[in-house]
């Protein structure tokens, strides 16, 4: 059934703002977005006078169902500490979609998240990007998957294996693995291409085809990221392994999202000119360790101001009904209403590859839709509807 939208405040990082405007969708598409256009006949209406209306939020890391606090050890699904290395894992089979936290998403007015392994290893696995559509079968959430290959630098893997006795426990070691990695999979893709030379001559001569590698998942999953399928989804807070993350990416020709991102500010306008985008936070709500002492909002306005791409994150240490306090916290340290607003739409949906669909109400786009009872960075406003594909969803 077409729904309409009217009378409400548009708030959008793409259109800008609209007063007295009206959002049309239909079949889970946003069909027209203005302040004159017309409801067609016959359209459910939602009157949303002093009301505002934006593209649901999206937050571009989380590890949202992958870890059950409330069950304890029983509900950490997202680290596979056995071994450093770990790229054939896939967040998606650790995903619990009746994970009691992802109730929280949408009273925070976010629609989309990125989610995957956590930072116990070099290499920790596969994300996905999901919606929290109430389904009970990961599968039919799915946005994106793969989104990205989680790696990790500096304590947390040097941690975990160092205490085991095993590489990294240094920050060369961690560099060394996923440089070997890398190469290891370089090589593979070598054999791939050596094989397919030799099933086309064969076939060219009618002789018997050749026998082909042994396949390799984690090669597989890493085929993806030489290829410039997937980035790498990398988890750094020290500014040193910032510029290790981009100098590793640069070796190999490889796309990177600088994930936490803590010291960004130390580096901002190394990382401006190597074109990558940040993922910052946790940084409210959340006790650190000694990478993140210099934790602070500042970080994403200084960055910003630099002309890196940023987006803000909860990491899920924040619980996803304050989110609306990252962008209001980031305006509180200087930066513009307009370019918060794009932090946790638009900019996040580009670095996950998913600005097609989501991040902006623009027709054609997935009906994603917020009403807020204000401006949504005014403390006292609250998410008073959602809408994911065009769906009314339960905000209890």
């Amino acid at each position: 059934m077409v729904k309409a939208i009217i009378n409400a405040t548009i708030l959008c990082p793409v259109n800008g703002q609209i007063e007295n405007g009206s959002v049309v969708f239909d079949n889970g598409r946003i069909t027209a977005v203005g302040s004159d256009v017309k409801v067609p006949d016959g359209a459910e209406v939602i009157d949303a006078k002093g009301q505002y209306v934006l593209p649901g939020f999206i937050d571009a890391h989380t590890h949202q169902g992958l870890f059950d606090g409330s069950i304890g050890w029983a509900g950490a699904d997202g680290n596979e500490m056995t071994a450093a290395v770990t790229p054939e894992m896939r967040g998606i089979d650790s995903f619990n979609p009746d994970e009691p936290s992802l109730k929280e998403v949408v009273q925070g007015g976010v629609t989309c998240i990125n989610t995957g392994p956590g930072s116990g290893n070099v290499i920790g696995g596969e994300a996905i990007v999901v919606k929290p559509l109430g389904k009970s079968v990961v599968d039919e959430m799915i946005v994106l998957s793969p989104s990205g290959l989680k790696v990790a630098f500096g304590e947390n893997p040097k941690r975990v294996h160092g205490n085991e006795k095993r590489t990294p426990s240094t920050r060369m070691g961690i560099a060394s693995l996923l440089r070997k990695t890398l190469t290891d999979g370089q090589n593979y893709l070598e054999e791939w291409k050596a094989y397919g030379i030799k099933a086309r001559k064969a076939k060219e001569k009618d002789e018997a085809d050749p026998a082909p590698p042994k396949r390799n998942l984690g090669m597989e999953t890493i085929a993806k990221v030489l290829k410039r399928e997937i980035p790498l989804h990398a988890h750094v807070h020290r500014a040193d392994d910032i510029a290790t993350a981009i100098r590793i990416a640069k070796e190999y020709n490889l796309r990177l999202v600088l994930i936490h991102c803590t010291e960004g500010h130390k580096i901002a306008d190394f990382i401006a000119k190597a074109k990558v985008p940040a993922v910052i936070g946790p940084t409210l709500l959340w006790v650190g360790k000694p990478e993140t002492r210099e934790r602070g909002f500042k970080t994403a306005v200084i960055l910003n101001d630099a002309g890196v791409k940023v987006a803000l994150q909860t990491d899920s240490l924040t619980p996803m009904n304050y989110f609306p306090l990252l962008p209001m916290n980031v305006i509180k340290e200087g930066m513009s209403r307009e370019d918060a607003l794009r932090c946790v739409t638009i900019n996040p949906a580009e670095i996950l590859g998913i600005a097609d669909r989501v991040g902006s109400l623009e027709p054609g786009k997935d009906a994603d839709i917020v009403v807020w009872s204000g401006h949504p960075f005014e403390f006292y406003s609250k998410v008073e509807k959602v809408f994911i594909d065009g769906t009314e969803i339960g905000l209890e």
